[in-house]
């Protein structure tokens, strides 16, 4: 089905040649540029230096849980006008009724910042963010910078970077991106999907394949081979944007008649252009699917790689159940206690609800199959219960012109405007540990309604609409969409007639017309960002939180659903940090605050000092700050809040084996917290309440040092060392870090030309 090669290839003459035994062909940094990514990046790209690239894109994207905080930050640092096409839906809390006008406040902002900056403006419900992007901004050859993880267009010719707010910012100031230039890994599709077979089974089982070992982590995965000609439009992208949970950096795929059809379509087709590697493209790695042995996936909690085939689960429910309560449950910490094999019944899997909703599952092609397979059937009036979003109102109409719609509200699904809710816990929350399936993006704890600290937990699978359609056709009996017989709808019928009137009605475009006159509409929810200290000589960090778990993801950092009414108040929302893991995270930070807060007044607080005096450090001259030690955090959502939230509770430094994702690692520096990082053997069996000593730490970023000595003070008083590694840090993050924040650092001069 997947097999993942991690040696280096060449693509010559349509063929994977291993670079072991490849003859003639160029050295792999040359070779690297033949491939569609390196033109892509290389267009794009205002560095000097091949190995760092410096990326300006050519439009960004941001959704209403960011974009305020974006504005704001932007506003503080100089913003005048929106230099490149910024679209703004509000696709992530159009429907949260938490906090009373707080969401419309939030709308009205991005309405009036559009206005005053040049910008566009998605009105509720018109889109979810990625599917106005496909629709309005992608183009062959294209990049576009969004501040959410699933900014993935490549189906489309189209490079999308998700990223955190301040990588957005930069761009908005006329700032770059700066990467290292990435690897490639070639993902070589061949054969043809089954009937029943979706996209979401593709990409849960590349995801499998991949994300457990970092396969693909922080590389751009290129499609390439035979079998791409074998899919739709639909189908691509529905693989691509869920390459975001491989960790990889972004993705592009070769373009032919299928994606030209397309651009015609929707009314833009200057914006294609075919795109293929050149012959002899090296690869760092590659990844060949044979789609014609790709079967109907289940993930299973708390990642999309926890995967099955439908008919393994089918088969063997007891064992595997078993072994996933149990890694849940540990993970969990005691706090919850999730039952999934009380979904077994009669020896079959029952299933409570199913979703289909959002950028991967509220496309045109998924829900016609949907209907297809739902025509003139029932799901039933027990527990399990459906609800279909599609991702767009174009798509909306599409679907209600051609009986779609009707079908699907015949058998009993309830349809609903273009949301992202379900994702993130914001909408058709499933009740208490009750097994909900869905063609989403993710299935993380602590998302969709999860709150172990209050005893609630809901157990999402991932799955693909054709599945989950033939599993509500069984009144919530666990099925495969292969084990059952439909009609496929025609060609005629599976034809998206893309209707944009819409779009022009009711979004406000406004790119290249800013009017500084215009005042932002502000609501009571609406703050401007608290002072943030700058990086004094030394520094003192606490541990305020220290999570042994494998992996730690930001809907753990800072969680997501109703948290996110507060998402434009700073010190609000701060105070949910950690709050669903370690909930004693944000009265420590809190505590620590005020010691710096004292320390900048010129009072060095008798517990600083006594600390400083087992090291031989000067209060006047170290900075104290709050630190989390986590194995490997950072893995899921771009949103900033996720180290911005940290750096309001004062935040100085987070410690770990490895950041999960590039964008995380971003997040912290734009926040001005130091991420350091241990050797993967070194042990860290230090608790809450320990004391981390950094001394020179200012002078040694700023001179490009990436080994750090630093000494831990235990709550015993003893001292011991600690090696740590600040590496790869770019020389405009070295400033970051020393102001304390990418506003400090704009405010105090830097980034202008």
């Amino acid at each position: 089905m997947v097999e993942v090669m991690k040696k280096g290839a060449y693509l010559v003459d349509g063929q994977i040649v291993p670079a072991e035994s490849a003859q003639g062909q160029a050295a792999p940094d040359a070779a690297r540029e033949k491939t569609i990514a390196y033109s892509i990046l290389r267009a794009h790209n205002k560095s000097g230096d091949a190995k760092k690239m410096r990326i300006k894109f050519d439009a960004l994207i941001s959704h209403d849980i960011t974009f305020v905080g974006i504005i704001q930050t932007a506003k503080a640092s100089g913003l005048k006008e929106f230099p490149i096409p910024y679209a703004m839906t509000n696709c992530h809390n159009s429907l949260c009724a938490v906090g009373g006008t707080i969401n419309e406040d939030d709308h009205a902002f991005g309405l009036s910042a559009a206005k005053k900056y040049g910008g566009i403006y998605v009105p509720a419900n018109q889109a979810v963010i990625h599917q106005y992007a496909r629709e309005r901004l992608a183009g062959c050859g294209k990049m576009i910078l969004g501040s959410d993880s699933h900014t993935r267009y490549g189906a489309y010719g189209c490079m999308g970077v998700g990223e955190g707010g301040g990588e957005l910012v930069k761009q908005l100031l006329d700032n770059t991106y700066d990467v290292a230039a990435p690897e490639v890994a070639l993902v070589y599709l061949d054969g043809k999907p089954r009937k029943g077979v979706g996209p979401q089974d593709v990409a849960i089982a590349l995801v499998a394949a991949t994300f457990p070992k970092g396969d693909v982590k922080n590389k751009v995965l290129e499609f390439v081979g035979p079998g791409v000609k074998e899919l739709s439009c639909d189908y691509r992208i529905g693989i691509d944007v869920m390459t975001t949970e491989t960790s990889c950096l972004t993705s592009i795929w070769e373009t032919d008649e299928t994606i030209r059809a397309y651009y015609e379509n929707i009314g833009r087709p200057e914006d294609f252009r075919e795109l293929h590697p050149e012959n002899g493209a090296y690869y760092d790695s590659v990844v060949k699917i044979d789609l014609s042995k790709v079967e109907c996936m289940i993930a299973l909690p708390f990642h999309p790689s926890i995967a099955y085939t439908v008919h393994e689960l089918q088969e063997n429910p007891e064992k595997i159940f078993a072994e996933v309560e149990a890694a849940c449950n540990k993970q969990l910490g005691g706090k919850v206690t999730m039952d999934l094999r009380k979904n077994i019944v009669d020896g079959k899997v029952t299933c409570d609800q199913g979703v289909i909703v959002g950028c991967s599952g509220g496309m045109f092609e998924n829900i016609m199959e949907t209907a297809a397979i739902l025509k003139g059937q029932s799901i039933g009036n027990g527990y399990f219960d459906m609800s279909v979003y599609p991702s767009s109102t174009p798509i909306s109409l599409a679907i209600t012109k051609n009986g779609a719609s009707a079908a699907l509200m015949e058998a009993g699904c309830i349809m609903k405007p273009a949301f992202c809710g379900p994702c993130f816990g914001a909408g058709d929350t499933p009740a208490n540990n009750t097994l909900s399936i869905r063609h989403a993006t993710r299935n993380f704890a602590n998302r969709e309604g999860s709150k172990p600290g209050s005893g609630q937990i809901s157990a999402v699978a991932l799955m693909d609409a054709r599945s989950i359609a033939a599993t509500a056709r069984s009144g919530g009996v666990l099925t495969a969409a292969t084990d059952i017989d439909y009609e496929l709808p025609t060609a005629e019928e599976l034809t998206y007639r893309y209707d944009g009137s819409v779009y022009a009605k009711r979004c406000y475009e406004g790119f290249g017309k800013a009017d500084p006159s215009v005042e932002l509409r502000y609501g009571p929810n609406i703050k401007d960002w608290p002072h943030m200290p700058k990086l004094a000589d030394d520094l003192l960090v606490r541990l305020c939180a220290v999570i042994h778990d494998p992996v730690t993801t930001t809907d753990e950092l800072i969680p997501s659903g109703e948290t996110s009414s507060y998402r434009s108040n700073p010190i609000g929302l701060s105070e949910f940090a950690l709050s669903r893991r370690v909930p004693e995270y944000v009265g420590r930070s809190k505590a620590v605050r005020a010691l710096e807060e004292a320390r900048e007044q010129g009072q060095v607080p008798a517990e600083v000092a006594a600390v400083l005096e087992k090291v031989g450090g000067d209060g006047a001259h170290t900075t104290v700050g709050s630190c989390v030690f986590a194995n490997k955090p950072g893995d899921g959502s771009a949103r900033e809040q996720a180290a911005s939230c940290q750096k309001v509770l004062g935040g100085f430094a987070n410690i770990c084996y490895e950041y999960a994702t590039k964008r995380y690692r971003s997040n912290c520096i734009n926040w001005g917290i130091v991420p350091f990082t241990m050797d993967s053997g070194t042990e860290f069996p230090y608790e809450d309440g320990d004391w981390v000593y950094i001394p020179g730490v200012k002078k040694a970023i700023a001179n490009g040092v990436e080994d750090f000595q630093a000494k831990v003070i235990r709550k015993d008083g003893s001292v011991t060392e600690l090696p740590l590694k600040c590496a790869g840090l770019t020389a405009d993050e070295r400033l970051i870090l020393q102001e304390g924040c990418l506003m400090n650092y704009y405010a105090a001069g830097y980034g202008k030309d």
